[in-house]
C-alpha cells in the first residue's frame, strides 16, 4: 500500500484546518439562531428560517459567487475590511473557512433545533419560579440538555466541511498550500494526465474522513443521550 505523500498530507492538513475554523466560526451564531427560531415567535421568522437554509438548496458555486461579490477586494464589505482593518478573505485559508462555514451552517442549526425542541420547557419554567434569570436557565438547564445536538451538529458540519468544493473554489480559487483542500486537490489530480493514482488516494482519504465524521457524530450523540438519561 502506498503511503500518503506530500500532496495528500498538505491537502489533508489544509482540509482539517479549514473545517475546524469553519466550525469555530459557526458554533455560537448557529446556537443563537437555533434558539431564536425554536423559542421565539416574531415577524419575519419564516423568512429568516428560509435564509438560514438557503445554502442547502442553492448551487455551492452560487454561494461562492455571492461571497465573492460581497467580500471580494472590490466588494462593499471586502473592500472596507481590507482598507480599514487589513483583512483579506478572498484567495486565503480564512476565506475558505468562511465559505465552508456558510455551506455547513444550516446543518449545524438543524441539529441544534431538533435537540432544543426535545428539551422539556417545564424544567426551565421551574427554574424561573426559583429566581433563575434567562441566561442562568440557558446555561444550567437548556444548554446541557441540548448538548447532544450541539456536538452532533458541530461534528456533522466538520465532516461536511471536509468535502466542500464549489463555494470554496469559486470564492478563494485553488491555490496549493493556501486553499487547495482535499476536494480541490482531487479535482486538480483528475485534470493531470498522470494523476490517476493520486486521485485514487485522495478519494479514499476523503471517503474515510467523511465516514469517520458521520459515525463520530452519531456515536457522540448516542453517548451523550445515554449520559443524560434521554
Amino acid at each position: 500500500m502506498t503511503l500518503p505523500g506530500e500532496p495528500e498530507l498538505q491537502a489533508l492538513h489544509l482540509s482539517l484546518t479549514v473545517a475546524s475554523r469553519s466550525v469555530l466560526l459557526s458554533l455560537l451564531p448557529a446556537l443563537a439562531i437555533a434558539w431564536l427560531l425554536t423559542r421565539r415567535r416574531f415577524a419575519g421568522r419564516t423568512l429568516l428560517d428560509a435564509v438560514v437554509h438557503l445554502p442547502l438548496v442553492l448551487p455551492p458555486v452560487v454561494v461562492g459567487y455571492l461571497l465573492l461579490l460581497l467580500l471580494g477586494v472590490r466588494g462593499p464589505v471586502g473592500q472596507w475590511l481590507e482598507q480599514w482593518w487589513g483583512i483579506r478573505l478572498v484567495f486565503t485559508t480564512n476565506g475558505a473557512a468562511l465559505a465552508t462555514a456558510v455551506m455547513s451552517f444550516p446543518l449545524m442549526v438543524r441539529a441544534m433545533r431538533l435537540s432544543l425542541e426535545g428539551v422539556d420547557t417545564g424544567l426551565e419554567q421551574a427554574a424561573r419560579t426559583l429566581g433563575a434569570g434567562p441566561f442562568d436557565r440557558f446555561i444550567t438547564i437548556t444548554l446541557p440538555l441540548m448538548l447532544p445536538g450541539v456536538l452532533a451538529g458541530a461534528v456533522t458540519a466538520f465532516a461536511a466541511g471536509l468535502g466542500e468544493f464549489g463555494a470554496v473554489i469559486t470564492f478563494v480559487s485553488n491555490i496549493p498550500g493556501e486553499t487547495r483542500t482535499l476536494p480541490l486537490a482531487l479535482y486538480s489530480a483528475l485534470q493531470s494526465p498522470d494523476g490517476d493514482a493520486l486521485a485514487a488516494r485522495l478519494a479514499l482519504l476523503s471517503f474515510g474522513l467523511g465516514l469517520a465524521g458521520l459515525l463520530g457524530a452519531e456515536l457522540l450523540s448516542r453517548g451523550l443521550r445515554r449520559w443524560l438519561g434521554r
